[in-house]
């Protein structure tokens, strides 16, 4: 392992999308993550489609750099497995609802008896507390939660098409979170537990709203803000059913996104009548196809931009200048994967792209006969479905 965070050993025992986001950044970075899931019942994210080298596109992505160990962890012998790599391992990241892992005899209490050293993060819905503490929910409902949702959108709040709450909120702060637990720890030798949830995660992300409403009593409304479309800072269909973004809020921009658009006219509805200037943006964003307002404003340096696909933007310019497609082996087939790269450059350790995902214990014979277990009492677990002993299809 080389890397910022090499020597940092991460036992992940999340699951679906905001433990393993977090962790796959701390695992480009150099940490040594075991992904460990159930045999009978993996990380649903394996199912999902497309698959590519006999596997799920979106879980060999999550999943980069990391070894995977097979491990019932309700099996009479998975506990003492977990608390012998405790030994050796700082980190958990675990995704229970509250109070699974220690009913299992895995909660932090437990476990820093065996390390006190060791940095426990879990991430949930709604936290440890609280009387939602127990409650399921989804990134749409932690959004709900929040209050995010009730001005973004128009009629009715809009599904994003990513997982904010997941992401910005769960996944984000628990690696910014386990990485100053680390700066502790390395100051003064104790361990801690870590408390995400995704709820009051996202609650935060009301940045500046939510600055405006605590502090000066204004409550945001949808479609009536400056920066969700209560100004002309919106997106405008054009022509052919493709959109365009316009956000040319400085003097600067909007003269001159005016001035590409032929309306010099615009600058004075700016400050006197702004439905009309939508009405007028709209119209006339609908009098051209979308390719032809690409063309005029390639050059035009005024915060408007097309509204690419995913696909578009994958092979944008910008977006390959950058790296963000990296091509990262697959162990065992002799191919590649295209994946999102690790979004953040550093001068001096860069993140490095070493395997795509693997298969459902594919590293469970080498994690236990690393902790001294032979051949046969592996065999023996995997038999007795406490284990799997994963291989990887070409």
């Amino acid at each position: 392992m080389s890397g910022p965070l090499a020597g940092l050993k991460i036992l992940d025992f999340s699951a679906l999308l905001p433990g393993p986001f977090a962790t796959l950044a701390l695992a480009d970075l150099g940490a040594d993550v075991i992904r460990v899931e159930a045999p009978g019942r993996p990380d649903a994210v394996r199912r999902l489609a497309p698959q590519r080298h006999g596997a799920s596109a979106a879980h060999a992505w999550l999943n980069r750099n990391k070894r995977s160990l097979a491990l019932d962890l309700k099996h009479p012998e998975a506990p003492e497995i977990v608390r012998q790599l405790i030994a050796t391992h700082d980190i958990v990241v675990e995704q229970f609802r509250p109070g699974v892992m220690a009913r299992l005899g895995l909660g932090y209490a437990q476990l820093r008896e065996h390390n006190p050293a060791l940095i426990y993060c879990s991430i949930t819905g709604y936290g440890q507390d609280g009387p939602y503490r127990d409650r399921a929910g989804h990134d749409i409902n932690y959004l709900s939660i929040a209050g995010t949702a009730s001005y973004s959108g128009r009629d009715a709040p809009a599904p994003l098409g990513i997982q904010v709450a997941d992401v910005a909120g769960g996944s984000l702060h628990a690696a910014l979170s386990i990485l100053a637990a680390v700066v502790h720890r390395d100051r003064s030798g104790a361990g801690q537990a870590i408390d995400v949830s995704m709820t009051d995660a996202a609650f935060s992300l009301n940045a500046l709203s939510g600055a405006a409403c605590l502090a000066g009593g204004r409550a945001p409304r949808p479609a009536a803000e400056g920066l969700n479309g209560g100004t002309f800072y919106d997106y405008y269909a054009t022509a052919d059913g493709r959109h365009f973004s316009v956000g040319s809020l400085e003097p600067q921009f909007l003269e001159r996104f005016c001035e590409a658009m032929e309306h010099p006219e615009w600058l004075a509805l700016a400050r006197s009548d702004m439905p009309a200037l939508k009405r007028g943006i709209a119209a006339a964003f609908a009098s051209r196809p979308f390719a032809a307002w690409c063309e005029v404003f390639a050059g035009v340096d005024c915060c408007v931009e097309p509204v690419l696909t995913l696909e578009e933007a994958a092979t944008h310019p910008q977006m390959q200048a950058r790296g963000m497609v990296v091509d990262v082996p697959v162990p065992g087939t002799g191919q590649a994967l295209r994946q999102i790269a690790h979004p953040v450059r550093y001068s001096a350790t860069p993140a490095a792209y070493r395997h795509a995902g693997e298969p459902l214990g594919g590293q469970s014979r080498e994690i236990l006969s690393a902790l001294g277990y032979d051949d046969a009492r592996i065999d023996a677990l995997a038999a007795a479905g406490t284990t799997t002993l994963g291989e990887r299809q070409a």
